[in-house]
């Protein structure tokens, strides 16, 4: 079942489910919300913190994101908290080379650059339309 709120996803998450999956799971519920009050009660309540810092922080940054990119006109308070930032950088890029480095820190969004979470410029989008038949 597809997670109908980023706490929702959090639980699953510590659950046992991939956690790929299941944020990708909360987007797709997220962009199918009929309407913008929908999509920030989706977000609004606060995920419990986990203790993995990384999700705790790219949480913050989600929801943050998704809130100004969807023109949503707030952002929740809890994507504030100083627990929602990590202490060193992280590259999402598996092992990236210097230049990667460079490239990955200069086009992050900052709702997740402020949260020293260095990602490609466009995050959370997903892939849309229908697959080619085969023949």
């Amino acid at each position: 079942m597809r997670p109908n709120t980023l706490a929702d996803a959090v639980e699953s998450i510590q659950a046992g489910s991939a956690r790929d999956v299941v944020l990708a799971e909360f987007v797709d519920m997220f962009d199918l919300a009929k309407t913008d009050q929908d999509r920030y009660a989706s977000i609004e309540q606060e995920p419990k913190l986990t203790g993995d810092v990384r999700l705790d922080a790219l949480v913050g940054a989600m929801a943050e994101y998704l809130a100004k990119q969807r023109r949503l006109g707030r952002v929740p308070h809890w994507v504030c908290d100083p627990a929602r930032r990590l202490d060193r950088p992280w590259f999402t890029v598996a092992n990236p080379s210097d230049a990667m480095r460079e490239f990955l820190t200069f086009s992050s969004p900052a709702e997740f650059a402020s949260r020293n979470i260095f990602t490609e410029e466009r995050p959370l989008r997903r892939a849309r339309g229908l697959r080619p038949s085969k023949s």
